[in-house]
């Protein structure tokens, strides 16, 4: 019996789903209110983080999560450049609409000052590829044909979960400290990984009755007790508006001074809501399915460590 890719992906995207709700406490509050509500809990974009520049055996950048998504028949829409941030982005686009939008981001490491290029390049360059060969072989096989036989499908959604986790080594205290100083976004990442930055709520497919719109659900978030971001990103009526819960704190592994292994609080993820309005488009109106240079800037910082 064959699978199909849209299967595989979903069965993808609920287990990283999963992971996520159980760290990011404040997504799994929203899902549980939208769902007592008769609601929809429907994603309009997922985001990872990555580091340009040479990760061992794993594909450096973006492409160290294109190359998945490419197999699962995504496809690149739109370039993004944050100059201040030293990042470049693309979002990418599954032919199946039902399917959330995927948003990768890369720092161009060869930007930082040199003893910052130093500290992420000495950690990251021996990393190992975390796909084992089958895993490669069998994404080659639904990249080009869009199906797989059953009985591989349980290993390469296993696989495919466990790599979006921290795929090199735990990193020492005092180098993060330090890289959060010039990019929080490296000290994130180096700290992170492939993990998922963030899942974001769609409120256009919420059908909640009582929060027709995003400054309503954002209100009601605050009024259940979730901590959110002072402000929406965007005007009413835009083509985007977002907002977001603040970040949830991990303990999360590093390495002392004096070689030890120890734990120290870290900002993971927050869980983001987006609102989309209409765009004339070869003359109809849809939704406008893009990103906003400044919003998505601003949002970056939410995963700020201050401490």
């Amino acid at each position: 019996m064959k699978i199909t890719s849209k299967q595989i992906l979903s069965q993808l995207l609920d287990a990283l789903w999963q992971q996520y709700i159980q760290r990011v406490s404040y997504a799994k509050t929203y899902a549980d209110l939208v769902t007592a509500k008769g609601g929809k809990v429907v994603n309009d974009h997922i985001a990872f983080r990555t580091l340009n520049t040479v990760t061992g055996k794993q594909p450096h950048g973006i492409g160290a999560i294109w190359h998945i998504l490419d197999a699962l028949q995504y496809k690149p829409v739109s370039n993004y450049k944050f100059t201040d941030k030293k990042l470049s982005a693309i979002h990418f686009e599954h032919p199946d609409k039902q399917f959330p939008k995927i948003f990768v981001s890369q720092l161009e490491v060869g930007e930082l000052p040199p003893w910052a290029q130093e500290l992420i390049n000495e950690h990251v360059k021996d990393t190992h590829y975390h796909l084992s060969e089958i895993a490669c072989l069998d994404l080659l096989e639904l990249h080009k044909n869009e199906e797989l036989e059953e009985s591989a499908v349980k290993n390469l959604t296993r696989e495919l979960t466990h790599y979006f986790a921290r795929p090199w080594g735990i990193p020492k205290q005092e180098n993060v400290e330090k890289l959060n100083e010039v990019s929080q976004y490296a000290a994130w990442t180096l700290l992170h990984g492939n993990s998922v930055n963030h899942f974001t709520a769609f409120i256009n497919y919420q059908d909640v009755k009582e929060w027709p719109d995003l400054q309503t659900t954002c209100e009601a978030l605050a009024a259940a007790g979730i901590p959110m971001k002072d402000r929406i990103e965007g005007q009413k009526g835009s083509k985007l508006q977002q907002s977001s819960t603040q970040a949830v704190t991990e303990l999360v592994d590093v390495i002392r001074a004096d070689g030890s292994q120890g734990k120290i609080p870290w900002s993971y993820a927050y869980y983001e809501l987006a609102e989309r309005g209409f765009i004339e488009q070869d003359g109809r109106q849809v939704l406008f399915s893009g990103f906003l240079g400044e919003q998505a800037t601003h949002l970056f910082e939410m995963t700020k460590t201050h401490d």
